[in-house]
């Protein structure tokens, strides 16, 4: 087997390190999408039950409205 030499060493072990860098920021940056997906799915949630009470809003509305016809 042939003993590496020591350029080679050296270039392994910049790749090497490049490649933990590399998999510290991507680490980070899926950290930084799970937060924001968290957050986006919060806000969704929260739409949804602004859209439930208005669209409960309008049904009441709209039922007095028509039970007001029906008495005139």
């Amino acid at each position: 087997m042939a003993k590496m030499e020591e350029p080679d060493i050296n270039t392994l072990t910049l790749k090497v390190a490049q490649l933990i860098d590399l998999c510290d920021r991507l680490q980070q940056q899926n950290q930084h999408l799970h937060l924001q997906e968290k957050s986006w799915r919060e806000e969704r949630m929260q739409l949804i039950e602004k859209n439930d009470l208005a669209r409960q809003k309008v049904e009441a509305m709209i039922s007095r409205l028509k039970s007001l016809e029906h008495d005139a």
